[in-house]
């Protein structure tokens, strides 16, 4: 049993629990754990489950009552940590580290255990003066040439393409590449090949960035590219590179004709151009407001946090990465161990993309933190009737009242948490200080 327990909390949104077990726990769980063992062992000269208890002690008795120990120790740990109040709990993906373990060993017969164990607590904030706030923020403004080109990519994307008989590369040309990456000695590196890479050129969508150094080649032409890439480059920053490229086809695309048949293609309602044109502007401000909104909401998160202190528990920012890593791979398109692979060959690694990635993470993290507090101190009221309509449609196998129990607070939670955004729009007051060009607006983001 548990004789005594005390929690300290640490910096760094940390605490550490000690826990004193009795001596008579940790021997009963010996003992049923040296019998468990009787029961299956074989020592020469005895069948199996019958060797004497005093000669398998001998044994094996060592491991069993460190392995005994550790489990009963961890079984006292958990029972206590149900115990604990919500801001003493560790948090759900931070593990409990267990302190000083070389101390603790050999584990010595009929002695108490004080053990510590040290984890991520939720961090103690307090956001005040969220509401009725003015901040400034940067407006958009949508011009012609904006519109023009939102129609430019329709045309594009209802272009016919046919294969370019001759002629060379050119921007905007459908291109087809074979490409290897060669090392110090001119040998092609295996894993790097590619063949019948399709990409439209101009639109950087390729690895190596070849967009530019393929114009101007022809069908089943061939050449070396050496390139240095910049420091600022998302992959291969600072790094110097010779690809192999071969160009296997060309294909051009023709443009249709902007006229008021081609405004009713691309939608019903639309029947003139003048139509396509206002459609095309509703569009992108309803683009550029969605953008509008985040940038507010930035503004108003980065005032907040600047007038409150709290610390980032890490497994938090660990788990915000572990997320980001995972919509990487999926983008990707490859196997996590062949991306791994092949990030290796360009002298960068999870770690390394990691590093990069984590201030970003950590603005993300902090961001969600202040948002939950709002949402703890508002308590959003959310209909009763319609979270048991999305428990039944999401959980309708789910039948252990415990588990329904579970994720319908998740439910609640998820309501009350999409309310908080909504709310502090509502409640504070943007003031638009310039007004940027709809291409600049878009593109700072």
């Amino acid at each position: 049993m548990v004789i005594e327990k005390s929690i300290k909390f640490l910096d760094n949104s940390q605490a550490s629990l000690t826990i004193k077990v009795d001596a008579e726990s940790v021997e009963d769980a010996y003992r049923k754990k040296l019998q468990d063992y009787q029961k299956t062992i074989q020592l020469d000269g005895f069948r199996k489950g019958k060797a004497p208890l005093n000669l398998i002690e001998r044994k094996v008795g060592d491991i069993v009552r460190e392995e005994s120990t550790f489990n009963t120790l961890e079984k006292h740990l958990m029972e206590v940590i149900d115990t604990l109040s919500d801001k003493e709990k560790p948090l759900s993906y931070s593990t409990p580290e267990l302190q000083d373990e070389e101390k603790l060993l050999p584990f010595k017969k009929g002695e108490d255990i004080t053990f510590t164990v040290k984890y991520d607590v939720y961090p103690d904030l307090d956001v005040k003066n969220y509401k009725n706030r003015e901040i400034e923020v940067t407006g958009y403004e949508i011009k012609d040439e904006d519109i023009q080109k939102e129609i430019d990519k329709l045309l594009d994307q209802n272009a016919i393409v046919k294969t370019k008989e001759n002629g060379t590369v050119e921007k905007g040309d459908i291109v087809t590449l074979d490409y290897v990456e060669l090392d110090n000695d001119g040998k092609e590196v295996e894993a790097t090949k590619r063949n019948g890479f399709t990409f439209t050129v101009g639109s950087g969508y390729n690895y190596y960035e070849l967009d530019d150094d393929i114009i101007g080649m022809k069908k089943d032409e061939e050449k070396n590219v050496t390139k240095t890439y910049p420091e600022n480059d998302d992959v291969l920053a600072g790094q110097t590179k010779t690809i192999k490229v071969k160009v296997t086809e060309i294909k051009v695309k023709e443009l249709p004709a902007l006229d008021d048949e081609f405004a009713q293609d691309v939608k019903e309602e639309y029947k003139t151009v003048e139509d396509l044109k206002n459609g095309c502007k509703e569009k992108l401000e309803k683009d550029a407001e969605n953008i509008f909104m985040e940038d507010k909401m930035t503004a108003l998160l980065t005032l907040l946090e600047s007038e409150t202190e709290f610390s980032l528990p890490e497994s938090m920012v660990r788990i915000e990465l572990e997320n980001s890593w995972r919509r990487f791979v999926q983008q990707s398109g490859l196997e996590e161990s062949v991306l791994e692979k092949f990030m290796n060959m360009q002298d960068q690694s999870k770690a390394s993309i990691f590093e990069t990635w984590k201030p970003s993470a950590e603005q993300n993290v902090r961001n969600q933190l202040v948002l939950e507090d709002i949402k703890k101190k508002e308590d959003f009221p959310v209909s009763e009737e319609e979270v048991d309509k999305i428990l039944k449609e999401r959980f309708s196998s789910v039948t252990d009242e415990k588990d329904l129990e579970y994720y319908k607070n998740m439910i609640k939670d998820d309501m009350q948490f999409s309310k908080v955004v909504p709310f502090l729009l509502e409640n504070n007051t943007f003031t638009v200080k310039e007004k940027k060009s709809y291409k600049d607006f878009m593109e700072r983001t």
